[in-house]
């Protein structure tokens, strides 16, 4: 640490330019220079809205205020700024309005694609299951934002929980197209293989990412072996660069074997020589053949080898789409063909990253229409003592029965859609956001599943049930694995699994193939069908960071939707999307029994869920604390089909592991299912005692 003070602007510069601090009217290069900006004094506020804009924002900042200092001292002459994403995060989707308006010439990556100086990026245009139906484009253009994946991605899960199955078709179906292209290289004498990449939201998507490739739940044998995997974050490769050695000595070792003392400065160098040698033969990275990432690569790191490319993030500009896909672009062979005069065309193929944006489009001189007036939803500061609090749970964990059953009377079966299932997609070389479909390539996974076995898939399927039931267990590992593959066995070869259309069922081979892509609904399902029938007790998990969560947390939000002024809630108004919601909150700012209440809107008080083998989030109504000081979590629900069935028993294991915890007093559920109930439902928790009690 150093305790100096700040330095001048003199001893900055040495400190610097080192022997050029001498040097007068300098000629500065900026490369990357899309962090060398000044924050726009009218937009400052847009870049503290998201993380990434922030982080960048400050970057920015940094750069130029160093220039501005050697500009004071030795004075600068120009700037000449270099950089293949010319573009400011401006809080805006049309990253057009975040151009750099000093652009002298723009040589695009549209204009770079279409004249062969880098790899042609091939996307997904469509496949054999129905698309988004919100923009018809096949999901998996961009797989993060797919209802079944999203929820799932943005939550803090413990890296042997399945993927979602669209991922893991994803990969399944990427994978193979990696693996053909591995056997192509190899028989041309390359001596090392195409690299795949994946670019995750999240540590721990990015855990699960790894774990599941280690484990082979993608079905693809050569992708999946560990000793070729690659790990990396942009905090540890950051410390490979600005560790001091002296300061870092003592803060231990890596491992306790004498073969390996390393320092944590020298374990991020070793990452960094490792990720820096991707793709060069006889170096550290040479054989690493799949990279995970989370967030974004460093600039700079563009390996020659990188074929394949996942993408499990939100991209909400262009700007991140080419960022991403750029580092897949950069060519393995300038060599120019004696036939054609040109180079031979290259290609990465492309899954998750929405690489084709529409253009953003205005209209000069057409002023926009007045924004509806908006009603701001916030905590009222003088009804503090409405305050509700409840405790904030990542999951929920299972102490189970030294044998395992399953009761078949109870046990649902699972419900697989072959045409919701990618077997087959078509991609298309991309330039300038169009798709040239005349050069469409078809990715099949028909060949995949010839090599597989019912057996196999029931062992992997076992392995992976294995893997969530296993750090709950009390018992001996090897009981627990024998338990689970007979349970399996006699799940997968009995009528639990229901597929449809019946062709799928009249062929084994087709039949085994949506057991394979389907494998995490699979296990997710049976799985739940175990935790519900063989629980002795539940342990919640709470959220370490964040153990409880408050209404005082809201943040102010902004509605034009119809709402009303509350009496006894925390929160000053209660935003209505029914007249029925309407009626239950007149009655709970006025029934005698309840002394504060909340509408779970903005909250983020949500059940976690499993449904037809698939995790999802639940956002009950009402949150009411009572007289009695006990809670309710109360659902308003006309109908009652199977997902709502599914969803109130979570909710009810969710207040039972929390009311056995002990700490945060009696928590029940309720559901009303017409406006009349609201009030026989809060009669039952009297605090008189004379009222009838809930079941």
């Amino acid at each position: 640490m150093d305790k100096r003070g700040a330095k001048s602007d003199r001893a900055y510069t040495g400190e610097v330019l080192g022997d050029m601090s001498t040097a007068r009217n300098i000629l500065f290069i900026n490369d990357e220079a899309h962090h060398a900006w000044r924050v726009n004094p009218e937009a400052q506020g847009k870049y503290l809205r998201l993380r990434d804009m922030k982080d960048s924002a400050e970057e920015a900042t940094i750069w130029v205020s160093g220039l501005d200092r050697i500009h004071r001292t030795q004075g600068i002459l120009a700037c000449y700024d270099f950089s293949a994403t010319p573009f400011a995060p401006s809080g805006s989707r049309g990253s057009e309005e975040a151009l750099f308006d000093w652009i002298v010439s723009d040589f695009g990556l549209s204009d770079a694609i279409e004249s062969g100086l880098v790899k042609t990026p091939r996307v997904v245009v469509s496949s054999d299951a129905p698309p988004d139906a919100k923009t018809y484009k096949s999901r998996l253009y961009h797989i993060y934002n797919d209802p079944e994946v999203k929820d799932d991605l943005n939550r803090k899960a413990k890296p042997e929980e399945p993927l979602p199955d669209l991922v893991v078709n994803a990969y399944t179906l990427l994978g193979f197209d990696w693996r053909e292209t591995a056997k192509s290289w190899k028989n041309k004498g390359i001596k090392t293989p195409p690299v795949m990449v994946t670019v995750c939201n999240r540590t721990e998507t990015a855990a699960r990412v790894k774990h599941a490739l280690e484990k082979n739940r993608v079905g693809i044998d050569e992708l999946c072996d560990p000793a070729r995997i690659l790990h990396i974050d942009s905090k540890v490769l950051a410390e490979a660069e600005t560790a001091d050695e002296a300061g870092e000595a003592g803060e231990g070792v890596a491992e306790e074997t004498p073969a390996n003392k390393l320092t944590k400065a020298e374990q991020a160098e070793q990452l960094r020589k490792q990720v820096d040698t991707v793709g060069k033969h006889g170096a550290p990275g040479g054989q690493i053949q799949k990279v995970i990432s989370v967030g974004m690569l460093s600039e700079g790191w563009d390996a020659k080898t990188v074929t394949h490319i996942m993408g499990l993030r939100a991209f909400t500009s262009q700007l991140l789409c080419e960022q991403v896909v750029g580092r897949g672009l950069r060519r393995t062979s300038y060599e120019v063909s004696e036939e054609t005069g040109h180079f031979a065309p290259e290609y990465v193929n492309v899954f998750g990253v929405p690489f084709s944006f529409l253009p953003h489009e205005a209209v000069e001189g057409v002023s926009p229409p007045p924004p509806p007036p908006k009603t701001a939803i916030e905590p009222d500061a003088e009804k503090a003592a409405f305050e509700i609090r409840w405790p904030n749970v990542l999951r929920i964990e299972h102490a189970y029965r030294p044998r395992l059953s399953l009761d078949e009377n109870k046990t649902e079966p699972l419900h697989l859609d072959a045409g919701r299932t990618h077997q087959i997609a078509a991609l298309a070389p991309t330039v300038d956001g169009k798709a040239d479909v005349g050069k469409i390539r078809e990715i099949d996974l028909e060949e995949l599943t010839r090599k597989s076995r019912l057996q196999t898939l029931i062992f992997k399927t076992a392995r992976d049930v294995y893997d969530q039931i296993e750090p709950d267990w009390k018992g001996r590992r090897e009981h627990l694995l024998a338990q689970v593959v007979a349970l399996v066995g006699q799940f997968i070869r009995s009528g639990f699994i229901r597929v449809t259309p019946p062709l799928f069922n009249q062929s084994d081979m087709r039949r085994r193939l949506m057991l394979m892509l389907n494998m995490s609904k699979i296990v997710n399902h049976l799985w739940r069908a175990i935790r519900f029938h063989n629980t002795e007790r539940l342990v919640p998990i709470f959220d370490k960071d964040h153990p409880l969560r408050s209404t005082a947390d809201m943040r102010t939000w902004y509605t034009g939707k119809p709402c009303a002024p509350t009496l006894r809630s925390h929160i000053n108004f209660c935003v209505y999307d029914s007249t029925w919601e309407a009626s239950e909150a007149f009655e709970l700012d006025r029934h005698p029994e309840v002394n504060a209440w909340v509408k779970n809107d903005h909250l983020g008080f949500d059940i976690l869920y499993l449904h037809n083998g698939v995790v999802k989030k639940y956002w009950p109504d009402f949150i009411i604390r009572m007289k009695s000081g006990e809670h309710l979590v109360l659902e308003v629900k006309g109908r009652d089909e199977d997902l709502d069935k599914t969803k109130r028993r979570f909710l009810e294991e969710w207040a039972k592991a929390v009311t056995s915890d002990g700490r945060f007093g009696k928590w029940h559920c309720a559901v009303s299912r017409r406006p009349a109930e609201i009030k026989d439902i809060l009669n039952r928790y009297d605090s008189t005692g004379n009222g009838a009690k809930p079941e």
